[in-house]
């Protein structure tokens, strides 16, 4: 029953406001006291009224813990969306890091990269030979593993090769110096020039590289397998008397292996191997050749 005041309010309806008030200021602070996690699958949790009329049901809220472990069909349908193109991107970088450092062909010495030396190797086939301790080489990056030699024809034509070889020096060691600009040859520079080419020519070398010299050659210690068996080039020109460990007060390149060339070319010596099998007293070290006619090195080839 409804009572009319002495003002002609109505007592129900002071009642019905003061349980509204209360009801709300409850829902306030049960809001308060959950953190509602902004981003949770639950809707934004206001009332929704069914279609037959019965009572209304909130959804509860949705704390930021509870919806760490809340996976709904529409996150996994995107997630498959998106996987396999970072999948791919990640595989395609990868692949052109791959390429770039260790399949990129390079066509000259100035193509060589500061970062490979003393910390990477090329590998070739020797393309032609110009001197005792010199040669040029065609830059064959991964080998017959990838195809060079049987899929990828490498040039042999002195046309084709033109401006696409890298010019190696090796390092460590010094071969008699050839003829140049009317200068007389040193004994044994023939020699240790038909060795070299025999050894080297048309065969796959790896080249442990230093440094770039003036002639712009890369300077570096040099592989070949014959037999089978690893062989470092400069060393084996030296136990044969076609080569002396280099000479130079600073700036040689020996890759660690000075001790090594300085032992070998003392056993030549002793067993009189080829430069050192004339007079020793008459004897004259490229280093001193080039002294004697006041010049640096010749690069050939």
């Amino acid at each position: 029953p409804t009572i009319s005041d002495s003002n002609g309010g109505l007592v129900s309806d002071a009642t019905s406001d003061l349980k509204t008030r209360r009801t709300a200021q409850q829902l306030d602070l049960r809001v308060k006291s959950t953190m509602v996690w902004p981003f949770g699958s639950s809707g934004s949790g206001k009332e929704k009224s069914s279609d037959n009329g019965s009572n209304a049901k909130s959804k509860q809220p949705v704390s930021w813990s509870d919806s760490l472990s809340i996976s709904t069909p529409d996150q996994f349908a995107a997630a498959k969306e998106w996987a396999p193109m970072v999948v791919f991107s990640l595989v395609g970088l990868g692949a052109l890091q791959l390429y770039s450092n260790y399949l990129r062909r390079i066509p000259g010495a100035a193509f060589v990269r500061p970062s490979f030396f003393r910390s990477r190797s090329l590998y070739g086939r020797v393309t032609s030979v110009g001197d005792g301790d010199n040669f040029h080489m065609f830059h064959t990056p991964g080998g017959k593993a990838v195809g060079w030699g049987w899929l990828r024809r490498i040039p042999n034509t002195r046309k084709d090769l033109k401006d696409r070889t890298i010019p190696i020096r090796i390092a460590g060691v010094d071969a008699p110096e050839g003829a140049h600009f009317g200068k007389p040859a040193q004994p044994f520079a023939a020699e240790a020039l038909k060795w070299l080419s025999d050894y080297l020519l048309h065969r796959n070398i790896r080249a442990y590289v230093y440094k770039r010299d003036q002639y712009n050659r890369i300077v570096a210690t040099v592989y070949v397998r014959r037999f089978f068996i690893r062989r470092n080039v400069g060393l084996e020109m030296v136990k044969r008397g076609l080569a002396t460990t280099y000479e130079a007060k600073s700036g040689a390149e020996y890759g660690g292996l000075k001790d090594v060339y300085e032992r070998a070319e003392a056993k030549a010596k002793r067993q009189r191997k080829g430069m050192w099998a004339g007079n020793p007293n008459e004897f004259e070290s490229p280093r001193q050749y080039k002294e004697k006619w006041g010049k640096h090195e010749k690069p050939s080839g």
